[in-house]
């Protein structure tokens, strides 16, 4: 007969290793008292030391962490799966937002929730119960009020009209700037502000400080010439969480960031550590800053001269010298910040991130950039740049 083959939970294979690697006990009086064979007790051993060492080994994860880090691997291989329905759908349909409304419906024969559906082809549920219930007259007011809230919605409820407007272009909507300011007016639609304030710099220190090399050009002819980084601050529940960015000012994308509970000049250097890896920046680039301890540290000052980047401040307690960073961080705070309420730090964390790869990078609309998206403006300007460039003959 067959003998049949135990399973062990993961709690369990975490409390048994626990024996050996906290209480001191050996495999052999572990493996004797609980009744389990002693290759699997040093399989488990080896999985739990690797999933310390931060890898998450070859075999079922022990540790709470490591168990969480799977669980939203699985998580992002269904998104990468929804993320090629939506590519296989739209290939085929091309489809505006009625559209789309239409393929939700049909979904439901599917038994797919109305919520999921939304979500995954990116319009508002909202928006979707809105235009069930559009009535048949006045039918192209309805729409477009049916396009607007979408495009607010879409938007993290952040937009005014004039980037509804800009953003229903984009989808081949004919909404002027004034219909679309009367019509969130009518449906109540109003971008939230708020300020607040945290001193974040502090420039009394003995360390050297640079000049101001930049002075206010904040427009570069193009990518890798001019950057700017500052720090922020965001509340949880937790406790204050740091945030610090480097931004190109060319697309006025943010090409580097980091977050810490508290400012020291570890947060900024690997902010611009990130940025470096990311764009490969040649000598020369201008990477301007406040004054703060921060930037004038020794470590982030060597990480400049090592990539051979030129390091420019602001005048003393001028906050206009570094305003594209400024705003950044006010348009992340009315944004994103401050419609939520964060449990803990590493919920912010993962909020702000999201915020930045899935939002402000390549969807957001800048009106300095003619209302592109950071991404899409510097997409251009690589597209002109090979346009332009001669062929050299081999």
């Amino acid at each position: 007969m067959t003998k049949q083959r135990r399973k062990f939970d993961p709690a369990f294979k975490l409390e048994v290793v626990k024996m050996v690697r906290e209480q001191g006990l050996s495999v052999a009086e572990v493996c004797h008292t609980m009744a389990i064979g002693e290759t699997a007790l040093r399989r488990w051993l080896v999985q739990y030391d690797l999933e310390l060492g931060g890898s998450k080994g070859v075999g079922k994860p022990l540790t709470p962490e490591q168990q969480r880090i799977r669980q939203l691997e699985e998580e992002n291989r269904r998104l990468k799966e929804d993320n090629l329905i939506l590519k296989k759908a739209f290939g085929l349909l091309r489809p505006r937002t009625q559209v789309i409304y239409r393929v939700v419906s049909g979904l439901q024969e599917e038994a797919i929730s109305i919520s999921r559906a939304c979500k995954v082809l990116g319009v508002s549920r909202a928006g979707y119960y809105a235009a069930r219930q559009e009535p048949r007259t006045n039918a192209k007011a309805v729409r477009q009020t049916v396009h607007v809230r979408a495009a607010f919605e879409a938007s993290g409820r952040t937009y005014g009209s004039r980037r509804v407007a800009r953003d229903l272009a984009k989808q081949g909507l004919k909404v002027g700037r004034y219909r679309a300011r009367t019509l969130m007016r009518q449906e109540e639609l109003r971008p939230v502000w708020k300020r607040k304030f945290v001193a974040t710099t502090n420039s009394r220190h003995d360390r050297p400080v640079s000049p101001n090399v930049l002075n206010r050009q904040f427009n570069p002819a193009k990518p890798n010439q001019a950057w700017v980084s500052d720090i922020t601050y965001v509340r949880t529940a937790e406790g204050w969480l740091y945030l610090a960015v480097v931004l190109d000012l060319y697309s006025r994308k943010i090409v580097g960031w980091a977050m810490a509970p508290d400012m020291p000049a570890a947060l900024v250097t690997s902010a611009l550590a990130m940025a470096i890896q990311q764009r490969k920046p040649k000598p020369g680039l201008i990477v301007h800053s406040d004054r703060g301890s921060q930037y004038a540290s020794e470590a982030y000052q060597n990480l400049l001269a090592k990539h051979e980047l030129v390091c420019s401040m602001s005048g003393l307690g001028d906050c206009w010298d570094n305003a594209v960073a400024e705003r950044f961080f006010l348009n992340l705070k009315m944004e994103r910040v401050w419609q939520r309420r964060y449990a803990d730090r590493a919920e912010a964390r993962r909020d702000i991130t999201q915020y930045i790869v899935g939002f402000y990078n390549p969807v957001r609309l800048h009106s300095i950039l003619g209302y592109e998206s950071p991404t899409d403006y510097e997409a251009k300007f690589k597209t002109k740049t090979k346009e332009t460039t001669p062929l050299v003959p081999v």
